[in-house]
């Protein structure tokens, strides 16, 4: 069961992700705008799961860009930063936005950074990348907009700040850290061709 829930994730984050949205005016009714777009950056994110992993497209992107076909970030590592690390870093920010709405831009800036990775790889490589068009459609302008509106309406400290953009950099640097160390491991123990 484990391992269809690690092979298909995606599809249900797809479908609660749509789901989330079509519940967003009931539930956000009595919320301010900053704390309703927090809470949109997970269902937007869910949406742009599925560009990304529908048919393991990022999976095989990866391995063929960097793995040269092995297997340098396999489906239970991609599971675990999509399912508790991405909404599980998504639900901290809004649990923590509804105390102090600057905690919010954890979320946003997370968006943020992942569509300037999306965007960066694409520019290089001159090629779609599985997730761009989520990135530059939904990611930018709900990750600006919404940063910019929690700084609008709350005073945001700089130790939030800072802790936002750690969290946003740093995961991202840390899943490229685990590829790399993975194909710096294959290389020195290739394993049977």
């Amino acid at each position: 069961m484990l391992r269809r829930l690690i092979d298909n994730w995606v599809y249900g984050g797809f479908l609660a992700g749509l789901l989330l949205l079509a519940l967003t005016p009931v539930l956000a009714r009595d919320w301010p705008p900053a704390l309703t777009l927090v809470f949109l950056a997970l269902p937007i994110y869910m949406l742009h799961q599925y560009e990304e992993h529908d048919a393991d497209r990022f999976h095989h992107k990866i391995n063929d860009l960097f793995g040269r076909g092995q297997d340098v970030l396999p489906s239970g590592a991609i599971f675990v930063i999509n399912i508790p690390v991405v909404w599980g870093v998504n639900a901290a920010s809004f649990t923590l936005a509804t105390i102090d709405l600057g905690w919010a831009l954890i979320a946003l800036y997370t968006l943020i950074a992942n569509a300037v990775v999306h965007i960066v790889q694409a520019a290089v490589a001159r090629a779609y990348n599985p997730g761009l068009v989520t990135a530059i459609v939904l990611f930018l302008p709900l990750g600006i907009f919404g940063s910019l509106e929690v700084m609008r309406a709350t005073p945001v400290s700089q130790m939030q700040q800072v802790i936002a953009l750690l969290v946003a950099i740093g995961a991202h640097i840390a899943i490229q850290a685990y590829v790399l160390f993975n194909v710096r491991r294959l290389r020195k123990n290739p394993g049977p061709q």
